[in-house]
């Protein structure tokens, strides 16, 4: 699944999309204390009030948002589970009863609640539907309907949403005229931050894959492992935070320890241009590395004495398999091409990976500083910083 897919699926999610059916939604409230079903309901979306599909489809939308290996993680399911959940979504996705569909959802349910405990009440929302992914770009200009052949995906979804309790406030009464104190005991159930979930099942090509799975998470590079292996029974999937410190191993264990700025620059810019020519070609899927692309970006890079059996041995210290390959979008710094944090106890520094190579760590006066090389005066709060000549 790459992320034009996950966007073209996102899209669906709005009200009165012609492309998009949600049939059933099964909302399930589990009390922290007990940690168990306090109550669960299910009912024909189409008769939920309409204010209230607004808020899911807000976070639907939301659960599906992220960037791929940070947030939104394409799994495999375990092949040796025992009781493997691919068989009962799988079920549940071909069932036409609703009933069937709910019980099997409950069923999910309780494996999210075993071994585990929740810190807050929770609310887990399960709906299933069917929505549509044109064949081919639509032609304005074409005379024939706009609705293009489109493959027709059926689908189940499953957001965990946390609550909170609503705050303590003192009212005006208008009516009255006087001032009240106002409790509502009810929780707010948090829907525009899902904590995580799932769409199953995943799409390759415009196709349903019913051996894939989506796993999304609210917060970034921390996918829960419980609900990953235990309720979906999916393989573990490397984050891009991890990713990047794989990279870092590997050069490191290439390169030794320190390297220049000028070089740390050249070596994001090599990847950075694997990853425009990428796109400039279209590819659907995303860009990586092998041993052999880290070997010539680095030789490119100016890194002295790099050859293919350093690169593989490097590969096989850190990972154990010299033909692992790391996306390269992964191992950008902070997972994008715009800007690299330098972080010291004094100060944070964002600069962009080409003018990296302006920064050099010097030692003055027996002290590690920084030096940015400017070709124009830096202001600070309006004021010109004033220039001084340094005698060491």
């Amino acid at each position: 699944m790459n992320k034009k897919e996950v966007a073209n699926i996102r899209k669906q999610f709005k009200m009165d999309h012609d492309l998009l059916n949600i049939y059933d939604i099964l909302n399930v409230y589990i009390t922290k204390e007990t940690n168990e079903v306090y109550h669960w309901e299910r009912h024909p979306f189409e008769l939920v009030d309409r204010e209230k599909q607004e808020l899911y489809m807000g976070n639907f939308k939301k659960l599906l948002t992220g960037e791929l290996d940070q947030k939104l993680f394409e799994l495999k399911f375990q092949e040796q589970a025992e009781e493997p959940a691919q068989v009962l979504l799988h079920q549940a996705l071909v069932s036409g009863d609703p009933e069937e569909w709910q019980d099997l959802m409950l069923v999910l349910v309780d494996r999210m609640l075993a071994d585990a405990k929740y810190e807050r009440d929770m609310v887990v929302t399960f709906v299933r539907g069917q929505y549509y992914l044109p064949t081919k770009a639509r032609n304005d200009e074409a005379e024939e309907s706009e609705k293009n052949e489109v493959f027709a995906h059926p689908f189940i979804l499953c957001s965990v949403n946390s609550t909170e309790k609503q705050r303590k406030t003192l009212l005006f009464d208008y009516v009255e005229r006087e001032f009240k104190y106002n409790v509502i005991v009810d929780p707010i159930i948090k829907l525009s931050t899902p904590e995580q979930g799932f769409l199953y099942p995943s799409v390759t090509d415009n196709y349903s894959d019913v051996n894939r799975i989506l796993y999304c998470t609210g917060k970034s590079n921390f996918p829960d492992p419980h609900f990953v292996e235990q309720v979906l029974n999916g393989e573990r999937s490397v984050t891009a935070l991890e990713e990047r410190a794989i990279f870092e191993d590997i050069v490191k264990e290439v390169a030794g320890e320190e390297l220049d700025s000028a070089t740390i620059a050249q070596v994001y810019e090599e990847i950075n241009r694997v990853i425009e020519i990428n796109e400039e070609t279209k590819e659907e899927e995303p860009p990586k590395l092998d041993y052999k692309d880290l070997e010539r970006v680095l030789n490119a890079s100016g890194v002295e004495d790099v050859t293919t059996e350093k690169v593989e041995r490097a590969f096989e210290t850190i990972v154990d398999n010299k033909n692992y390959e790391m996306k390269a979008t992964s191992v950008m710094p902070k997972f994008t091409s715009k800007s690299i944090k330098i972080e010291t106890k004094v100060a944070t520094i964002s600069v962009s990976p080409q003018d990296l190579r302006y920064v050099k760590q010097v030692n003055f006066q027996g002290k590690r500083c920084i030096m940015i090389e400017v070709d124009e005066d830096v202001a600070i709060e309006g004021f010109t910083l004033a220039s001084e000549t340094l005698i060491n």
